[in-house]
């Protein structure tokens, strides 16, 4: 059996193997419910020294593998594939001490979001990527796909919160970029190759993150407007009277709103507008003043940017608002089975895509019904359908979101499941070159196969 000859090469390792049926069936699928082939070998490693043992000895024979977080994807890049090894990191957990000199914290890629967030904020810091899984995201797997969250608009994607990460390539090589440096210019920036990557360039192991000052002030609004073309007015007014401390904004259109409103009680706004947008301010009383924000939204409800505000005055109503947006991602998982969408789009043409994609619907199939929410503040719309056409919506929206020249992912990745749509957004000669990188860093395909690149 397979399975013994690469277990009995790894004797002496520590990697916890799962074979039984009964405890690998949890691996065999992710965030998307959508069941995979059940691994026949689960490793487990506990530290880099493993991980480096089961690439190199899956490498010798040739054996493919797939790395897996905390299943919370939702383009099956976790999902494994029929003969493939699947090379968990839940194990790998440990988050050290904050450098607070540094503004930095060293943590293994199983580390969760929610476990980092909570030795930052022992240390009254924050880390600047936040998301409803938080409690079972990986770091791991967040670095690998580059995920974003809800306050990209004041702190960036997840590229920007890494100060330094350590990978092993399939072949088990060790790559240490963990220096941790604001400038180094000794060559290219070799953290860029991993991050992004899916897992398809080496496994991320451990990584130096950024982390931030807690702000002392945070204050949140929420706000009706008729529709997404004033949505865009409302946050151009907002950046420009508070610039970077506006931290997220938040798109609910109605259809969304009524029902995560329902899973949280009252609704904070009545229903009936066009769209609803959530607002964040973050930073330092000193030098934020709640009235500022305040201030802010009384010109844009006087300007006819908005028809309706209610701003957060306590703790309490604060984290009501963020349960609201939470309150989405449940809602619609709620409705069964769904065909979503990831898609980033520029600012500029989002009202022609709203208007574009219901006539699209309409055409293919007269009875879907889209379920809209997302970062407004970076283009992003989480676009997911109700319909009995699930390839054909998929296949007109994300051409759709090409031709406007956005792209079918903004934070979810390719995995297996949009691989076939890499063509609309990237040019044979830039998929030529990531062929090349992903041939050089992984020259046997054995690590994710069939993920991110379409085949030849």
């Amino acid at each position: 059996m397979p399975e013994a000859l690469l277990l009995a090469q790894l004797a002496g390792h520590d990697l916890a193997p799962l074979t039984a049926p009964r405890d690998t069936a949890r691996f065999a699928t992710d965030a998307t419910r959508r069941a995979g082939a059940q691994p026949r070998l689960v490793l487990r490693p506990v530290n880099t020294a493993g991980v480096s043992a089961a690439l190199a000895a899956c490498f010798a024979v040739r054996r493919p593998i797939i790395v897996q977080g905390g299943l919370t994807g939702l383009s099956g890049g976790a999902r494994p594939r029929a003969g493939e090894v699947v090379l968990s990191l839940e194990r790998m957990t440990k988050v050290a001490p904050v450098d607070r000199i540094a503004a930095q914290v060293e943590v293994q890629a199983g580390a969760t979001l929610q476990s980092v967030q909570e030795v930052a904020q022992a240390q009254q810091m924050i880390f600047g990527v936040d998301l409803g899984a938080r409690a079972s995201a990986t770091i791991g797997g967040m670095i690998a796909t580059n995920a974003g969250g809800i306050r990209v608009l004041r702190y960036g994607m997840m590229r920007a919160q890494v100060a330094g990460l350590e990978a092993v390539l399939p072949d088990g090589s060790v790559i240490d970029a963990m220096r941790g440096l604001e400038k180094d210019n000794a060559g290219p920036d070799l953290r860029q190759l991993f991050i992004g990557s899916e897992g398809t360039h080496g496994v991320i192991t451990r990584a130096l993150l950024r982390l931030h000052p807690t702000p002392s002030l945070q204050i949140n609004a929420l706000c009706a407007v008729p529709d997404a073309a004033r949505a865009q007015e409302l946050l151009a007014h907002m950046r420009a009277r508070l610039g970077p401390l506006l931290s997220a904004c938040e798109g609910i259109w109605p259809e969304v709103y009524e029902g995560a409103a329902a899973r949280i009680g009252t609704p904070p706004l009545p229903p009936g507008a066009g769209l609803y947008v959530l607002l964040e301010v973050q930073g330092m009383a000193e030098v934020l003043r709640e009235e500022a924000f305040e201030a802010a939204l009384i010109e844009a409800y006087e300007a006819g940017l908005c028809s309706d505000i209610v701003v957060s005055q306590s703790a309490s109503e604060y984290d009501k608002l963020w349960a609201l947006r939470e309150a989405c991602v449940a809602y619609t998982f709620s409705l069964g089975e769904l065909v979503a969408h990831d898609l980033s789009l520029p600012a500029r043409t989002l009202p022609e895509f709203l208007d574009a994609a219901r006539s699209l619907l309409a055409r293919i199939d007269p009875e879907a019904q889209p379920f809209v929410f997302g970062h407004i503040g970076d283009g992003n719309l989480h676009y997911i359908v109700k319909t009995g056409k699930g390839p054909e919506v998929t296949g007109g929206l994300n051409a759709l979101a090409a031709r406007m020249g956005g792209s079918i992912t903004a934070e979810h990745g390719l995995g297996q499941d949009k691989v076939r749509y890499l063509p609309l957004v990237r040019t044979e000669t830039e998929i030529a070159l990531l062929r090349r990188l992903r041939a050089a860093l992984n020259p046997a395909d054995l690590l994710g196969q069939g993920r991110v690149l379409p085949p030849e």
